[in-house]
C-alpha cells in the first residue's frame, strides 16, 4: 500500500481482532454472561438506600433478567457511577486514576450492555421502561455495539496482550491539543481510541501490521505520524486528527472515519459513542473505565480489572 492513500485499517484480520473486545462488540450468549456475571440477580446492587450512597457493585454482581428490575438496575447503575464521577473530579486530590467505586460501577454497566446486546428481545423491552437521558444512553451504546458485533469473529485468548491505560485526563489533554491544531472533535478521537484499543489497553499488533493505541499500518504512519512514535498515545492521538482532517473532517467526519476503516458499521459506531460524549460530560471517563472483554472460541472472557489475574 502506499503511503499516502493508504488507511489506517484495511484487512479483515486486523478487524477481526480489534472487533473482537466487547468494548466494540458484543454477541455475547446469556450462558457467557452468567458465568462472569456470577449468579442470577442481587436485587440491591447499585441501589440507594434512605439516603446513603450504596455499597459498588462485586466485579462478579448478578444481573436481574426481567426487564422491570433489569431497567431500574440500569438506571440506578448510571446513577450511582455519575455520582462517583463527580466525587472523583471534584476531589481535592484530583487523582488521576479512577477510584475503585467508578472502576466498579462501570464494570457493572458494561456487563449489563454485554448481556443487553446479546438479548434483542429483552433489550427493546428494557429500553422501552427507560426514558430521558438513559433511555439515550441506551438506544446509542447498545447501537454501537451492535454495528461492531457483525465484524467480531472469535480470537484465542493467548492472542490478546494488555496493559494498562494512561489516566482518563492525560489522554483527554491529547484529545484537545490534536483538536486545536487539526480542528478533529476531541470527543471522535476519543470514540476512536476506545474502539481501537480500550484506550490502549489491548497492545496487539495486527496481522497486517496495524499497532499502537489508534491502530496504524505502517505506510498510513508515515504518511501521517509526523516522525512521532506510533505506539506512544500522544503522538498516536496526533497523526489520527492528522489523517481524519486529510480525509474530510471536520466537515464529514462520516468520510473521514470511512477513510480510517472502510466499514460503515465502524463509522456508525464511532459517532455513536462521540454522540454520547458530546451529550454527556461524564460518558468518557465512564468509558475510560470500561474493562476489556474478549470473544474467544470458548466464550467470552473479561482479561483486565478487578478480579483478573495478569
Amino acid at each position: 500500500m502506499s503511503g499516502g492513500s493508504a488507511p489506517a485499517l484495511r484487512s479483515r484480520d486486523v478487524i477481526s481482532i480489534l472487533s473482537a473486545l466487547l468494548t466494540l462488540a458484543v454477541f455475547v450468549s446469556l450462558h457467557g454472561c452468567a458465568s462472569e456475571g456470577g449468579g442470577a440477580e442481587a436485587p440491591t446492587a447499585g441501589r440507594e438506600t434512605a439516603g446513603v450512597e450504596p455499597t459498588p457493585p462485586r466485579p462478579d454482581e448478578g444481573i436481574p433478567l426481567g426487564p422491570d428490575r433489569l431497567a431500574e438496575r440500569l438506571r440506578s447503575t448510571r446513577d450511582s457511577l455519575h455520582r462517583a464521577i463527580d466525587r472523583w473530579r471534584a476531589g481535592t486530590e484530583r487523582r488521576e486514576r479512577a477510584p475503585r467505586e467508578v472502576t466498579l460501577y462501570a464494570l457493572h454497566q458494561q456487563r449489563i450492555y454485554v448481556l443487553l446486546t446479546s438479548r434483542e428481545k429483552l433489550a427493546r423491552a428494557v429500553r422501552a421502561r427507560l426514558r430521558g437521558a438513559d433511555a439515550a444512553e441506551a438506544r446509542d451504546t447498545l447501537a454501537a455495539r451492535r454495528r461492531l458485533s457483525s465484524l467480531a469473529s472469535p480470537v484465542p485468548r493467548r492472542r490478546f496482550r494488555t496493559g494498562p491505560a494512561l489516566p482518563a485526563a492525560v489522554l483527554q489533554r491529547y484529545y484537545r491539543k490534536a483538536e486545536r491544531r487539526f480542528g478533529v472533535s476531541w470527543k471522535v478521537l476519543a470514540a476512536v481510541n476506545l474502539v481501537e484499543s480500550a484506550f490502549g489497553r489491548v497492545r496487539n499488533k495486527s496481522t497486517a501490521g496495524a499497532r499502537g493505541p489508534m491502530q496504524f499500518i505502517p505506510s498510513t504512519w508515515e504518511a501521517y505520524g509526523m516522525g512521532g512514535d506510533v505506539d506512544d498515545p500522544r503522538d498516536a492521538i496526533m497523526g489520527a486528527a492528522n489523517y481524519l482532517r486529510a480525509s474530510g473532517a471536520p466537515e464529514s467526519y462520516r468520510r473521514a472515519l470511512y477513510a480510517y476503516n472502510p466499514s460503515r458499521s465502524y463509522v456508525d459506531a464511532v459517532l455513536r459513542y462521540a454522540s454520547r460524549m458530546r451529550h454527556d460530560r461524564r460518558a468518557y471517563f465512564a468509558f475510560h473505565s470500561w474493562q476489556v472483554f474478549v470473544h474467544t472460541p470458548s466464550g467470552i472472557r473479561r482479561i483486565t480489572g478487578p478480579g483478573i489475574t495478569p
